[in-house]
């Protein structure tokens, strides 16, 4: 077929296309603005039951099938770095390729080793002072490598500390708002993570960063520490709360800072597919990760998810939508957020504002699942708050489709350990679904639910034994249609969804970091 003509006239059957020509015919007729609402029996209504018709959980399950096989073949895993994960991003890519999607193979990198080959350095100039590494201050892993000396400047420092944690230093951007470039910048531990702070103070141009500890008992020394976070490309420590405290209060202090490691960085891909139609100011947006961890084949974690989006890609390549469409799956998630991070983070403002929602699946068939939805309006009330504008209504839009089926379903918590994370980190209108990883199942989701109470919705989280074995296929099914429905409608009815929703002030929190 020619590359430019609409998918759904090469792929349909002729029944179905005959169906599709009179739905596309009358969508493009009616103006945008009197699109009915969801559930409401409008053109979106028609899409949406449409496409869960066409989408099967036996499909999905031969994608579960096909990642199997490859981490068979591969040691038994599909992590990132691994040949492993290559040979999903060539199967996924040729699926949606052939699909007729544009599909695009994004570089992303991180981090494939790191070695401290000196102890780091921390010198105060005048007075002159040195303070005694791996017991004073240590390297954040990974670190690069570098050899500063700059004046110190706080970043909205909180001292004396309060009796609880609160000091936010370094978590928005607009704390760096006086930040001098090219100096060190000096930050307390607080209420975000690490990273965050991290990644702002690079932003900002920080010549190098220490973090203090943030001086409240039992968070007054500093330890060893992963961070998973290299991008600010500063030598960066961890210092005992003294040590901050002290150059806090040491007008015009100057330091040296040297860090002498080696960091190697590897690449992987993410695999972004976008529609050949559909309005280009208005992108509804799926995404799961492909990776695994290292451990096992990740079939539920996320090979269900993966299998789910993949399914409902190739069967939507049949319809006219109106809005554009694009499925991501995501490179190293497991690792940190690191795809779906480093996506946004290349993406304009005006990019991001064209993303109107982002539908995030992450093991979606746990064997003993409850069917969760992200709580975009916090109505569960603990734990993290509500996503940006328009979150609840996604929520609200998923919640209707189970209750369509008489089928209950719980909130969960954006709690920064899946992909939605850098999209909510900027104000994008985010949901999905979650059925569960090492948390344990209460009595009150056996009974709505099924299964066992005091076991975890997925015994073989991060394990060998993740595989096809350890997938619920009533699970995966439900959820395929669900994903299906909420893709249908958003694409061609986003009334409910308001456009461009302002960034919230914290920035994100990943997955594979420490806790602030």
């Amino acid at each position: 077929m020619r590359m430019d003509a609409p998918l759904w006239r090469s792929h349909a059957p002729s029944s179905l296309r005959r169906i599709l020509i009179v739905l596309l015919t009358t969508a493009l007729a009616l103006p945008l603005a009197v699109s009915a609402p969801a559930q409401a029996g409008g053109l979106d209504d028609v899409f949406a039951k449409l496409l869960v018709k066409k989408v099967k959980g036996t499909n999905v399950q031969k994608h579960l099938d096909a990642l199997q096989a490859i981490a068979t073949a591969n040691g038994g895993t599909r992590a990132a770095g691994t040949p492993g994960y290559d040979a999903s991003v060539d199967y996924v890519a040729n699926k949606l390729r052939r699909a007729g999607y544009k599909v695009t193979r994004q570089p992303i990198n991180f981090v494939e080793g790191w070695t401290e080959n000196n102890p780091p350095t921390l010198n105060l100039t005048a007075p002159a002072k040195t303070w005694v590494p791996n017991e004073d201050f240590f390297t954040f892993e990974p670190s690069p490598p570098g050899d500063v000396t700059a004046q110190v400047q706080g970043v909205d420092l909180t001292l004396p500390p309060t009796p609880a944690p609160t000091s936010d230093s370094g978590c928005q951007e607009s704390d760096f708002a006086g930040f001098v470039p090219g100096r060190i910048a000096l930050i307390q531990r607080g209420t975000c993570s690490f990273a965050a702070k991290i990644r702002n103070a690079g932003r900002a141009g920080a010549a190098g960063i220490i973090v203090f500890n943030e001086g409240q008992p039992g968070r007054t020394d500093a330890y060893p520490l992963n961070i998973g976070e290299w991008r600010a490309g500063v030598p960066m420590i961890f210092a005992d709360f003294a040590v901050g405290n002290e150059l806090a209060n040491t007008p015009g202090a100057t330091v040296r800072l040297k860090v002498d490691a080696t960091l190697d960085l590897g690449t992987n891909e993410n695999v972004i597919a976008e529609s050949r139609f559909g309005d280009p100011r208005n992108v509804v947006m799926a995404g799961a990760h492909l990776d695994s961890v290292p451990e096992g084949p990740g079939i539920n974690d996320n090979g269900s998810g993966t299998a789910a989006i993949l399914e409902v890609a190739e069967e939507m390549a049949h319809f006219p939508v109106r809005h554009k469409v694009r499925f991501a799956f995501w490179a190293a998630e497991e690792i940190g957020l690191l795809g779906s991070d480093q996506y946004v983070d290349k993406l304009s403002a005006a990019e991001r504002d064209r993303i109107r929602v982002y539908l995030n699946f992450d093991m979606v068939a746990s064997p003993n699942y409850a069917n969760k939805l992200y709580d975009g309006d916090d109505s569960d009330g603990v734990g993290s708050p509500a996503g940006p504008p328009g979150s609840a209504q996604i929520e609200q839009q998923l919640a209707a489709f189970y209750a369509a089926r008489g089928l209950p379903t719980v909130g969960t918590d954006f709690d920064g350990r899946s992909d939605y994370g850098p999209f909510i980190a900027v104000g994008i209108p985010s949901g999905g679904i979650f059925t569960g990883a090492e948390g344990i199942k209460t009595p009150e989701e056996a009974a709505l639910f099924g299964g066992t109470a005091g076991v975890a919705y997925d015994p073989c989280y991060h394990q060998a034994c993740d595989n096809l074995s350890n997938i619920d296929a009533t699970a995966l099914d439900l959820n395929s249609d669900a994903i299906a429905d909420s893709m249908a409608r958003y694409a061609f009815n986003l009334r409910a969804i308001p456009a461009a929703a302002a960034a919230p002030a914290a920035a994100t929190t990943l997955k594979a970091e420490a806790a602030s």
